[in-house]
């Protein structure tokens, strides 16, 4: 009995180390890229691509507050695309940066569903390509001085797979982007919504 008592306690010492190890596993850095696509109330919106980096800092097991910054780089409404046809390219990007919440399933399973909601900002930048000369730098120009930093609101959702140091995300997200000025215009008055496919691939510790 002595002699089993003793191999258990030796398993579960030797099982501490990765247990603790797992437990501290609720902290991550991440990279990814996506692609962008979206709605107005009357077109939808131009696909494009998306990239950015994030952290997350377990507050517990289940709970998460997150940070990330990023890159859209189109979220014109698809009505534009029509300048496709024409020498004229019309762009609107998004540099932003956010914050929140993330509720997420325990450190210890290899597949982990996730919901977040976040808040932040995003910086927007109407761009004219295929004017050449004076008109173009006088149109890109004019427009430089229109450009606004708004607020944006978020959700999302996907999973986190792996038990180890290196984790993949499969994910959606879905923002907000309460535009005004020319951007706003742009999107007949109506703020940006934007949904983002994406994949990322992160450290976890």
């Amino acid at each position: 009995m002595k002699r089993i008592v003793f191999v258990m306690a030796m398993v579960a010492v030797c099982g501490l180390p990765a247990v603790a190890r797992a437990q501290s596993r609720n902290s991550s850095a991440q990279g990814f890229g996506g692609i962008t696509f979206g709605t107005s109330d009357f077109t939808g919106a131009s696909a494009a691509s998306s990239f950015g980096a994030g952290v997350t800092t377990g507050l517990t097991p289940n709970i998460q507050i997150i940070g990330e910054g990023g890159r859209m780089s189109d979220i014109k409404p698809a009505l534009y695309e029509l300048l496709d046809f024409t020498p004229v390219d019309l762009r609107v990007s998004a540099w932003y940066a956010q914050g929140g919440v993330r509720l997420i399933a325990s450190p210890h399973l290899a597949v982990r569903p996730y919901t977040e909601a976040t808040a932040g900002m995003a910086r927007l930048h109407t761009g004219l390509s295929g004017l050449s000369g004076v008109t173009g730098a006088i149109a890109n120009t004019a427009l430089g001085f229109l450009n606004r930093t708004e607020p944006m609101l978020g959700l999302g959702g996907g999973v986190v797979f792996g038990t180890g140091p290196v984790a993949f995300d499969l994910g959606y997200r879905y923002k907000r982007i309460m535009a005004g000025g020319v951007e706003s215009a742009l999107n007949a008055g109506n703020a940006y919504q934007v949904n983002e496919a994406r994949v990322g691939v992160g450290i976890r510790f």
